[in-house]
């Protein structure tokens, strides 16, 4: 965990202004949507931040950020996966091809969408739920 979180003009500085606004609007759905425990953590190898929206545990989803570049990482379980792949033609071909590329571990499918502006928000809110 991250002694203390990032300021803004720190994101903005990492991300970028625009990305900035991508990235405050995507902590407002989710805050909208759930009641979540957050976390600042180190981004790891790839990334400078994260930051997980958790709650009992269970993590929800975690933003990240590095220069120039911002994502949102969803982990699919089983079940998740399963109701996707049930429903994935009524996603943007853009959302399934990210799903269908991305890699599958023992405990699910760990989904990056790499944010450029709120064109995926429809579908990101939909998948969260």
């Amino acid at each position: 965990m991250l002694e203390k979180a990032p300021s803004n003009d720190e994101m903005v500085n990492l991300i970028g202004k625009k990305l900035f606004g991508v990235w405050t609007k995507l902590c407002e759905l989710i805050e909208t949507n759930y009641d979540m425990e957050r976390l600042w953590n180190s981004g790891g190898k790839a990334w400078k931040y994260e930051y997980k929206y958790r709650r009992g545990g269970k993590t929800l989803c975690a933003l990240y950020a590095k220069e120039n570049c911002c994502g949102l990482m969803i982990i699919f379980g089983k079940e998740e996966r399963a109701k996707f792949e049930a429903n994935n033609k009524s996603y943007s071909s853009t959302v399934q091809k990210i799903y269908a590329d991305a890699k599958t571990y023992h405990d699910g499918k760990w989904v990056m969408f790499e944010l450029k502006d709120t064109s995926l928000f429809p579908d990101l809110e939909r998948l969260l739920l």
